[in-house]
């Protein structure tokens, strides 16, 4: 994960907790996701409840780290429609997300810090830390932007029965109250997905960063 530590002020400290929990526990699960849930399981001690997050603790915890692994690629990294990467969600095939992806890049140098390297900037992972632990302004701001994509994961892996489900809730449940343009913007996301734009580009496809590619097949 990544080491970005230079707290600020803008956001209860509850909700903050609970976006770095959910950073931790939307990590690829690697040899360090027991080390993760262990952290998960202390800063929850600090929340006046689990937020819901003990559950996905628990079902994580419970899986051989190659039943994990193979498990979460399946879910967000082969399914469009579960994917991690947000500005997907908003341009999806489109020309549009090369600057959507440098917005977020251009969010992280604005408070001090550099994006992450070998991670995408715009993953729902990294944007959490990034508000968790850096500036929970900026960072929660984005958040709530793309609360409509948010919503709809969590829809979706509530249906496919994932213990991810219970994760995208908590970090629902710490956004601004859904507006009823957040609604429409969900319902359409729904019902015909993502933007698509085919001429002149090659077929956006999901891939798996090299560094999870290791030990799953």
């Amino acid at each position: 994960m990544r080491r970005w530590r230079r707290p600020d002020s803008g956001a209860r400290q509850q909700d903050r907790v609970v976006w770095q929990c959910a950073s931790l526990l939307l990590a690829y699960p690697d040899a360090g996701q027991s080390e993760r849930l262990d952290t998960v399981e202390s800063l929850l001690a600090h929340l006046p409840d689990t937020a819901g997050l003990a559950a996905p603790v628990r079902a994580l915890r419970s899986l051989p780290e190659i039943e994990a692994a193979t498990a979460y690629v399946d879910t967000f990294d082969l399914r469009c429609r579960t994917t991690l990467l947000l500005t997907y969600w908003t341009d999806g095939d489109t020309r549009n997300r090369g600057a959507a992806m440098l917005r977020f890049a251009d969010v992280y140098r604005a408070a001090g810090v550099e994006p992450p390297a070998g991670e995408s900037a715009d993953h729902l992972a990294v944007l959490l830390e990034f508000a968790a632990t850096v500036d929970p302004r900026a960072g929660g701001a984005l958040l709530a932007e793309h609360r409509p994509a948010i919503d709809l994961l969590a829809q979706r892996l509530t249906e496919l029965d994932s213990p991810y489900a219970a994760v995208l809730a908590a970090v629902a449940s710490t956004l601004p109250a859904a507006t009823d343009r957040d609604a429409e913007r969900a319902r359409r996301l729904a019902m015909s997905g993502p933007p698509a734009e085919s001429v002149g580009l090659q077929p956006f496809t999901l891939t798996v960063p090299p560094r999870r590619t290791e030990g799953v097949h």
